[in-house]
This record gives structure tokens, sequence and C-alpha cells, in this order.
């Protein structure tokens, strides 16, 4: 069945209730915001083989710059972050079951507005016609990215903001947390992220999150380079990958090298307890180049170096707000000054990268994002692009989002299925 796949099917989607928005790049034209927007992530079902989780993010939104605030148009403020409950069907389409809204510990509705204090990016939040909410942040408020769905029943949801990974039940409720901030008491269980997680770059948090076989280890991979220390590193290709042992609380950390600058790791995936399969794309649509960049690759850590492993002495130094320091440089600034061949110097080096399918070359994917992965077995994989609920902006005005240059095929969340690939762990 996995055949009827292979050219991408969208999944089932509602018409937000928001009208007469213009559509900037079509005139004459009104925007469709679909909803929809389970693209984040998705995660196989523990024992239903048919059947896969996917996830939301922070809900239809868009930059909102003009005041120079880092400000961010929210069209529902009160959106609720969700995971969705989907089954492949025999006829090649794909059903909805259920819906998993996200909630706090009291079992509130969270919603997808910026953070106030721990994990705050200080963007500033706008209804749709450029009003600053009177309430603008929610302090459980999660722009999710990375989803793993565990065999007890429980989520783990990684996000852009803190980055926050945060525990929920199987009814959507949250029951624990993991992030860099010590002071934060909404850590039940004291896992702690190393702190320089913290300085991440704002909407480039940690969008791709995973668990290995046995369920012990959790895995997460940034977006992009971290501002560590500021933004002036953030044009460069190392971005970081944490393990967190849910055992014993043992911290390990990896780099990887990016095969552009800036470019976007948006998944991961666990082979085994030491390899991955790793998304990573560029910004650009296949209509206006085809030559855009949308692959994924198997990692292997086992010859990477442990930068939590890494002893001091006279060159190298564990900060503990800014990771392992060289001569007194983060290893962002040490990348950007001496390449990579200065790490290796000082025998450092990012995991190692096979190239497992190009999905531009393979199938002339149209779509901006890739930004789920999902391993049915050794031969076939899923990818799901992130569609922004139909929409984007372009130099503060909003247009719907298309996959073609006549601006007639309007994009949505696609599920492809590939074969014939190698999948098996080494």
């Amino acid at each position: 069945m996995y055949q009827k796949f292979s050219q991408g099917v969208q999944l089932p989607f509602d018409i937000l209730d928001i009208h007469n928005i213009p559509d900037g790049a079509k005139q004459g034209h009104f925007i469709e915001i679909r909803c929809g927007g389970f693209g984040s992530e998705i995660s196989a079902h523990p024992t239903e083989k048919k059947q896969f989780y996917a996830l939301t993010d922070r809900g239809p939104n868009t930059t909102y710059n003009v005041n120079g605030d880092l400000g961010k148009i929210f069209l529902d403020p009160s959106y609720t972050p969700k995971i969705g409950l989907f089954e492949l069907q025999e006829n090649g389409t794909i059903k909805k079951i259920k819906e998993i809204l996200l909630k706090d510990p009291t079992g509130r509705n969270i919603t997808g507005l910026p953070n106030k204090h721990f994990g705050a990016t200080k963007e500033i939040a706008y209804d749709q016609y450029g009003k600053v909410l009177e309430h603008g942040t929610d302090e459980y408020g999660l722009d999710s990215e990375g989803l793993v769905a565990l065999k007890d029943g429980t989520f783990w949801v990684s996000d852009e903001y803190g980055p926050h990974i945060v525990h929920f039940n199987a009814e959507g409720i949250e029951i624990d947390r993991i992030n860099a901030y010590e002071g934060d008491e909404r850590r039940k269980s004291g896992y702690l992220l190393p702190l320089e997680f913290a300085n991440r770059r704002q909407n480039r948090g940690m969008e791709g999150l995973t668990i290995t076989p046995d369920q012990k280890v959790l895995i997460g991979i940034m977006q992009s380079t971290m501002s560590n220390p500021d933004s002036s590193v953030t044009q460069s290709d190392l971005v970081r990958i944490v393990m967190i042992n849910l055992e014993n609380k043992a911290i390990s950390q990896y780099l990887y090298k990016q095969e552009g600058k800036a470019y976007s790791n948006t998944a991961i995936i666990a082979l085994s307890a030491y390899e991955f399969l790793v998304a990573e794309r560029d910004d650009d649509f296949y209509k206006d180049n085809p030559q855009a960049f949308k692959r994924v690759y198997k990692i292997d850590i086992r010859n990477a170096t442990d930068l939590e492993k890494v002893p001091e002495n006279a060159q190298f130094k564990q900060d503990q707000h800014l990771g392992l320091l060289i001569e007194g440089r983060t290893l962002e600034q040490y990348v950007l000054s001496k390449n990579w061949d200065g790490l290796v110097q000082h025998d450092i080096y990012p995991v190692q990268k096979t190239l497992v399918v190009d999905l531009v070359e393979r199938l002339k994917y149209p779509h901006d994002k890739v930004e789920g992965l999902w391993i049915i077995d050794e031969q076939h994989l899923a990818v799901l692009n992130d569609d922004d609920y139909s929409f984007s902006e372009t130099d503060g005005i909003l247009e719907q989002k298309y996959l073609d240059k006549d601006k007639n095929i309007i994009d949505a969340n696609t599920l492809y299925i590939l074969d014939q690939l190698d999948l098996k762990a080494d």
C-alpha cells in the first residue's frame, strides 16, 4: 500500500475561520488559512503499524517586525498546540483519528504565545490588525517542533522557545520538563540541559527530537547554530546534538556539520543507540530554485567527540554558560575563525554523515520545508513538510503559500513514503 503515498498525500485539514486577509501574492484574492498545521514532526505509533502521530507548532503566525521589536502576528492567539493521531488508509488517503491538546500541569490548555520568563524570546505578540496583545505571553507556551511517542502512551515534545523538552501524559497534560534554566521549578525530576542551550537562536531552537530504541535516551538536535555567545556567530554551519539519559540524567553532546551556512536541521530519528537519520534543508522552493537543498542523512556518533567529556587544560575550559571553550572562544566562534580543520587539530570531531536520500532529486520536492521523518521499516521512510498553515510573509505583507509559479497550488501538509532505501542500523 505504501506505493500509493510515494508522490505525496495530503493530511486532512479545516479552513480556519479567519477571513478577509488580502493575498499579497495574488491580487484580488484572499488568504485561506489551513488548519491542519500538523507539520512540525511525526512519530510512529508504538504498536499500530499504519498509524502515526503528528505535531503542530505555535499556530498560524508570521513576522511583524515593523516596530523593530521582534514582533509576531498571531492570527489566533488562543490557539493550542496539539498532537494528532493519523492512520494510513488502504485507498491511499490519510485519516485523522483524534487530537490531543497540550495542557499545563493544572489541565489548562496552553497557547503558542512566547514565554514570559524562562525561555523568553522577547518577541512581541500582535493580533492580525497590528495591535499588541494585552495578554501576549504564556509561561507554558510552546513553539512545539519535536515529538516522541513512547510505549507507555506518553509523549516528549521539544520546542524553539526554551528550548524546552516537555513530558506530557496520554491526555496531553504536562508532567515534567527539561531545559537549561536552573531556577525553573517546573523541572520536577531535575533533568537539566547544558546551560549554553539557553543561547539558542530565536525561532531556531530544538527542532528535532527522538529516543533510542530501548526508550532510555532522548536525543535532540538544534535547528541551526546557536547565538553562543551572541548573534555574531549565527552564519556558521555548526549545530549541536544533545543526548539525555532518562535513567541517570547523564548528558552527552556532539557536533553536526551542515552542508551550507545557516541551513536548518529539522528532524532526527533513531536507528540504534548510535545511528540516526537527520533532515537538513535550505529555505528554497523548487519552483524558485531547482537545486534547492532538502536531504536526509544517516549520522553515526561513535567516532564523534562527546563535548561533555573533554577535559580542561591550558587550551580547553568547560564554561558553565558557554560550554566547551577553546582558547577562550566558544566552538561556534572557533569554527568561524579556524574552520572545522581547526577543531580536528584539537582532536574534536563531528558526527559522521552519509547521504540517504536527496528529496529534490528523488521527488522534485516542491515544499520549502521538510520537518518530519518516520521510519516505517528498513526500506520505507516517510517525510512530512510544514506548510505554515498555508501562508507566509514577505516584507510585512501576508501571502498565500504557493508551490507553483502560476500560484494555483496551495501548500499543505503532505506525507511522502519513499521505498528502496537502506535504513538498517550498522
